[in-house]
């Protein structure tokens, strides 16, 4: 269903939430939507940053720390060479971390408290890094693959068995694409990298079930509208291997999802820069359970830890933004 989002939504915006059924929007079901439980019905999204040129990517450190990538794509940016940025949530302040960043993408950290980064194209390092937070120090642990370089790599996941995963599309960049597919691979403790996801048409957000047997994966043939614009699930085995790929939400002709995140529950959080741009919230079933409508279109979404384990950060625009839910977020790293 497509509907309208008014002109009058800035810094704080009242949270739509849909329990699914055939209804009309804004005001005949209005009692009955804002009742389901995943957001409270006095929830507002604001704004922390707005500094930025393309924010993605947001992760929470070990120290409460919020990092979002800005991608600065050159052709429009004056040739910037793209930032991680560092939000404080203490004293409301953001910080550049790093710059160059290699064009960061998405950001995650590992049960050791690194920072893993997917780098792109656009004079990017087209690579997965990962950098010790206490030295600075950082490697690049997935750089080829079969003697080539990556795409453009764009999202990550992790296993609660220290597997990392990672989507590999091409969406802007001069650099010719050496890979034959826009696949998904797998980074195993031991360094080796695998090619896993073939069929996931061009894919961007990738999660991990909070039970460990299911692998979710965004496909958005950005900007076409031709190709595959879905969630797909695939079945995720003890090893790390994947079958029984399935479509559970089609979002064509609309775009599908870009970032995502879940909840202990297993409820889907995803970014969408759809008509009515927000966090759509779903059943690991398909269902839609709420929407959080955001002031720009969203890129991704993540849930903070410990004391901040219900809020979300949401990169969308130039910017970074919050919200309570209630919900408790999903991490694979223990720290």
């Amino acid at each position: 269903m497509r509907y309208h989002v008014s002109s009058q939504w800035r810094t704080a915006l009242p949270i739509v939430v849909v329990a699914l059924a055939c209804w009309t929007w804004p005001r005949p079901l209005l009692a009955q939507i804002i009742s389901a439980p995943i957001v409270p019905e006095d929830a507002q999204v604001e704004l922390l940053f707005d500094g930025g040129f393309f924010t993605e990517g947001p992760a929470v450190a070990p120290d409460g720390s919020v990092y979002f990538s800005d991608i600065t794509n050159t052709a429009n940016s004056g040739m910037q060479a793209g930032h991680i940025w560092r939000y404080d949530p203490a004293s409301g302040q953001a910080s550049v971390f790093r710059s160059p960043s290699g064009m960061a993408n998405g950001i995650i950290f590992d049960s050791e408290g690194r920072m893993l980064v997917a780098e792109g194209a656009d004079f990017g390092g087209r690579c997965v890094i990962r950098t010790d937070m206490t030295t600075g120090k950082s490697e690049i642990i997935a750089g080829l693959y079969n003697g080539r370089s990556f795409n453009a790599p764009n999202d990550l996941a992790i296993d609660e068995a220290g597997r990392i995963y990672f989507t590999d599309p091409r969406y802007f960049g001069h650099e010719p694409v050496e890979q034959p597919v826009m696949g998904v691979y797998r980074i195993d403790p031991d360094g080796s990298v695998s090619l896993i996801i073939t069929d996931a048409g061009t894919p961007n957000g990738i999660l991990v079930s909070p039970d460990q047997r299911t692998l979710y994966v965004a496909s958005v043939d950005w900007p076409t509208k031709f190709g595959l614009h879905g969630l797909l699930a695939y079945d995720l085995a003890e090893d790390g291997s994947v079958s029984n790929r399935r479509v559970v939400i089609d979002f064509a002709p609309d775009a599908g999802p870009d970032g995502m995140a879940i909840d202990v529950e297993g409820h889907l959080y995803l970014a969408r820069p759809a008509q009515t741009p927000g966090i759509y919230v779903y059943s690991p079933e398909g269902e839609q359970l709420a929407l959080i409508p955001t002031p720009e279109s969203p890129t991704n979404v993540t849930f903070g830890r410990g004391p901040t384990s219900k809020t979300l950060y949401i990169t969308a625009g130039k910017s970074l933004y919050k919200i309570e839910v209630n919900r408790e977020g999903y991490h694979a790293a223990k720290w």
